[in-house]
């Protein structure tokens, strides 16, 4: 089967981690330009044919010191929509990180469903196919887009970090609330094959109610064990802290904490420097600028998704 020529961008954002998945794939990022104008507004456009290839642009949309959020959401929408216009054959998101996914529903009256409304955006201007890595809920994601879209379970990686760990000490995953008991479950199940023994699994109660977290019963063992605490990503690190706190109350021997997506913004500050939790493990989805430089070094260990997202775009564009 003849393929179309695969091309790779990756917005300026994100150049870092775009190289790493460029080299992982053999190929080069595909020249472009991205111009700002003094009234905010903003044009990026490739610099290179892409008529008839199979395109692929990389932006993680996370907000950072420079661009918003919705600033980097505009700018992957319009570039995509350009690259469509220029004769391109598919044009692929890949977005290690996505913004908006957290609202994917109601939880107050007329509440907006943002990651149904982000969905229509991408297929608005042409987008054929979306890869992103560990979004917040993996069902409500795949429904609100009706283009195809690709899911990077972070598990594996996070998994072989701590393999060696868990092969040598009894561990346990914990998750730090009900809504992430899946998530969880599948992290334990990767790591248990990947160490070669058996890991145990326990989970926190959590209530939020008007901004204020409640709840702190521990439904599992950790006494004297080393436990993981798993997430999709890391804002404020509350949620992190709390559930660090309480398997320390409970007794277990070490506490390390791990996400995808480590945003670290506000009381993240307190959560480096918090004596509860030994280590805090993240992905390179989003780069861990807001971390405290002070104490990140000793505290934090970022690992490499480069070649998990270099193996879906391969897949992708192979038709496998």
């Amino acid at each position: 089967m003849q393929h179309a020529p695969l091309a790779l961008f990756g917005l300026n954002a994100t150049r870092e981690l775009a190289l790493l998945v460029a080299h992982r794939l053999e190929v080069e990022l595909g020249p472009h330009e991205e111009r700002e104008f003094e009234d905010g507004e903003h044009k990026a456009r490739p610099l290179q044919d892409v008529r008839g290839h199979d395109v692929f642009v990389l932006h993680a949309l996370h907000g950072d010191n420079d661009q918003s959020a919705n600033d980097k959401l505009c700018r992957l929408l319009f570039f995509c929509g350009a690259v469509r216009d220029a004769g391109a054959a598919r044009v692929t998101a890949v977005v290690p990180y996505l913004c908006y996914a957290r609202k994917d529903r109601r939880t107050k009256p007329h509440d907006p469903i943002a990651t149904r409304y982000v969905a229509a955006l991408f297929e608005a201007v042409g987008i054929d196919r979306v890869i992103v890595s560990e979004v917040h809920n993996l069902a409500a994601f795949e429904n609100a887009f009706r283009c195809p879209v690709w899911h990077i379970d972070s598990a594996p990686l996070i998994a072989e970090h701590f393999a060696s760990q868990a092969h040598a000490e009894p561990m346990v995953v914990v998750s730090p609330d009900a809504g992430g008991a899946k998530r969880a479950e599948q992290f334990r199940q990767e790591l248990e094959h990947q160490a070669g023994r058996e890991i145990g699994n326990a989970i926190i109660e959590k209530f939020r109610s008007g901004g204020v977290v409640s709840g702190g019963l521990l439904a599992g063992d950790v006494r004297g064990k080393t436990v993981v605490v798993i997430d999709d990503l890391i804002s404020t690190g509350g949620t992190l802290l709390r559930a660090a706190t309480t398997c320390r109350a409970a007794g277990a021997a070490k506490v390390m904490a791990a996400a995808t997506h480590g945003l670290f913004i506000g009381g993240a500050q307190e959560l480096f420097a918090a004596p509860s939790i030994d280590g805090i493990v993240v992905a390179n989805t989003v780069p861990p600028f807001r971390a405290p430089r002070s104490v990140a070094a000793a505290r934090l260990t970022v690992l490499d998704a480069s070649e998990s997202i270099a193996r879906a775009i391969a897949v992708c564009h192979e038709g496998r």
